[in-house]
């Protein structure tokens, strides 16, 4: 792999995980949103932005990074594979398992004030629907939602790229073997909306992806004869525009108005990743040769790992106190993610300095 698209990687798997904090901003009524969901809220420039954003023009980004990460665990198969899975383990599982407590610790101190009590009960984002104080809950399910079901829920992308990385071998050999055959039956998998021990379509798709191109040397760091960057863009906003547009307007719960908009998720966030891979090889060059964003980047594990569930229980906290602030929602929205952006940059530089070795630890790592 060339130093550019190291520099690539690296630059989107930043940025991807910097955007997903405006994803998991979204505060309106339904904060659970699939590619198909559609809102029951009037359409105004707040509820237009926030879902046009979270569920349309940022969705390119899980399976930006699990293309990645299939194309770099492809790129080391001259390693064993069981020396590869044991650093993946150190990498990925013990990171899980030390963020899944650090944010159940946080849940736990935020339960003991009144103000902030009542915003981790309004952020609702216990993923078994119990928003019972942890006193209340007990050991039994404090322990169950660390390991199984972590309230930082973003933590399901390492726990599910650990899996795909055991499944590697078979992987492999459907991807290189059999192509067409199990393409088609992961992206049926992919819009069932299911998993199977944490196993998912749209990741285990994208990981394959990743894997195909690396095995068939597709030269990813060249911009195809065929590509058009106005029309991909064209594709990717428009799409998103109008995918948006009829989230509102559509009857919810009819089966052919979420295919359609499934289908123009698929549309828009494939234009997406095309575009913003290879129309910004400008911009990758002058972020990367600054030293003020290489070193930020180096922070993006601790963002990722950090942010939820902190994210939404300032945004309520917020809420609380500045709801009388005109369009506090879409203020909200946009100012509660930068904030944790530099809290999580502060508190990774803080660890990092003082604390190294344990640092190491729980990035599995990474930001050296």
């Amino acid at each position: 792999m060339n130093r550019f698209l190291s520099q690539k990687f690296r630059f989107y798997t930043f940025v991807s995980i910097t955007l997903l904090l405006f994803v998991h901003s979204y505060n309106l009524q339904s904060t659970y949103l699939t590619p198909f969901s559609t809102v029951s809220e009037a359409l105004t420039f707040t509820t237009f932005t926030e879902y046009f954003l979270s569920n349309g023009l940022l969705r390119f980004r899980i399976p930006m990074l699990f293309m990645i990460s299939g194309y770099i665990f492809a790129l080391q198969d001259y390693k064993p594979y069981p020396e590869r899975i044991k650093r993946r383990f150190v990498s990925l599982i013990i990171p899980f398992l030390i963020w899944s407590a650090v944010n159940l610790a946080i849940t736990y101190l935020w339960q003991q004030y009144p103000a902030t009590a009542q915003a981790v009960k309004n952020a609702n984002v216990d993923q078994l629907g119990d928003n019972r104080p942890y006193d209340q809950i007990g050991w039994a399910g404090v322990l169950f939602r660390w390991v199984v079901r972590p309230v930082s829920f973003q933590l399901w992308f390492i726990r599910s790229l650990f899996i795909y990385n055991i499944l590697y071998p078979f992987i492999r050999w459907a991807v290189t073997k059999f192509p067409i055959i199990w393409f088609s039956i992961v992206l049926i998998f992919w819009h069932t909306i299911y998993s199977f021990l944490f196993i998912e379509g749209q990741g285990l798709f994208s990981f394959s992806l990743g894997i195909w191109l690396y095995k068939t040397s597709y030269p990813i760091h060249k911009k195809p004869s065929w590509f058009s960057g106005y029309l991909c863009w064209l594709f990717y906003i428009g799409l998103s525009i109008i995918k948006t547009f009829m989230a509102f307007e559509l009857e919810p719960g009819n089966t052919l108005n979420q295919v359609i908009i499934y289908l123009l998720y698929d549309i828009s966030i494939s234009a997406g990743i095309l575009s913003i891979w290879f129309t910004a090889d400008d911009a990758v060059r002058y972020f990367m040769e600054k030293k003020w964003f290489v070193w930020a980047s180096s922070f993006s594990f601790i963002i990722f790992a950090l942010h939820a569930p902190l994210l939404h229980y300032a945004t309520n906290l917020a809420f609380i106190f500045f709801h009388q602030v005109p369009a506090y929602h879409l203020l909200t929205y946009f100012l509660v993610p930068v904030v944790i952006f530099f809290l999580c940059i502060g508190i990774g530089a803080f660890l990092r300095h003082l604390f190294p070795q344990v640092y190491k630890i729980a990035t599995g790592k990474r930001g050296f």
